[in-house]
């Protein structure tokens, strides 16, 4: 058989920006599976390292700015990303650094994923990252993804008396010049997990799901990669949250406990299932309903 000398096609190329994860529960490493068990070729600028388990984060070791505009540029040279993932940036230059080269690719969907602290509450960013997070990404930003502490932090005033509603925070963050807002509800206190799209018009869609009885080390960055791989794949924001919730639902409830802390999602559940497993279906508790 002689061998083709065509070229074939290129998987969808997504860029991510995000700390590494020796545990691969979280980080770059757990965009890395996702957007490959999503059929993406991921491409990577990493930003910090991360000394972490399951249980917690102990240290960050942010890397010089000018290795993660060098890193990224240098793809960016050489490739045609179709996507933008950031995660942890571990340093007020790092936020600026990221913000002036994603400025530079106005056409291409970023997809942020504002990680400010671990799933064991560990801070991850200060209040001077928050801020130019605020003021030099928000406005570049397709699809924000924090969950609902997060909302609140990133779009908290000195002139609340009490906590903000979810709802004004979602205006609030798309004030600042987000496109989207996906705020996720595993940390609040409902029976299901509730999690809800905000457009320039208000609530798109809202998506009630089956909370699982674990603690899941990585899930924010799991959903996030998930829907800028989607995009990558060619949807549209809306068909991507609800493609990418269903995944990263399925990657939970398979997820397994590696270590003595949190589980971990299973990003290639699809890959380990049982000829039963694989018959199974959506929970019939998730229901698709628009708003």
């Amino acid at each position: 058989m002689t061998a083709s000398t065509t070229n074939p096609p290129s998987p969808p190329l997504v860029l991510v920006f995000a700390a590494s994860d020796p545990s691969s529960g979280a980080g770059i490493q757990a965009d890395l599976l996702t957007l490959a068990s999503l059929g993406c070729h991921p491409l990577t600028a990493l930003t910090a390292v991360t000394v972490q388990d399951t249980v917690g984060v102990q240290s960050v070791h942010p890397l010089a700015a000018e290795l993660v505009e060098q890193q990224a540029r240098t793809i960016l040279e050489d490739m045609p990303v179709v996507a933008f993932k950031i995660g942890v940036l571990g340093s007020v230059e790092n936020v600026l650094a990221v913000a002036e080269i994603v400025s530079d690719y106005p056409e291409i969907p970023l997809i942020l994923d504002p990680v400010l602290a671990s799933g064991r509450g560990d801070d991850l960013s200060s209040e001077e990252i928050i801020s130019a997070i605020r003021e030099m990404l928000l406005p570049q930003t397709t699809l924000l993804t924090p969950n609902a502490p997060e909302a609140r932090r990133l779009a908290e005033s000195d002139e609340d008396e009490s906590e903000p509603a979810i709802d004004i925070c979602a205006q609030r963050l798309i004030d600042m010049g987000a496109q989207y807002v996906l705020i996720t509800g595993t940390h609040e206190n409902t029976p299901q997990v509730i999690n809800t799209l905000y457009g320039p018009d208000g609530v798109v869609r809202r998506d009630e799901w089956e909370r699982l009885p674990g603690s899941y080390h990585g899930s924010g960055c799991t959903l996030a990669s998930a829907i800028a791989g989607c995009i990558a794949g060619g949807a549209s924001v809306e068909d991507a949250v609800r493609d990418a919730q269903d995944y990263t639902w399925q990657a939970l409830k398979n997820g397994f406990r590696a270590g003595m802390g949190q589980f971990i999602p299973d990003r290639f559940f699809w890959a380990r299932s049982t000829d039963d497993a694989a018959e199974e279906t959506t929970p019939e508790n998730q229901p698709d309903t628009n708003e």
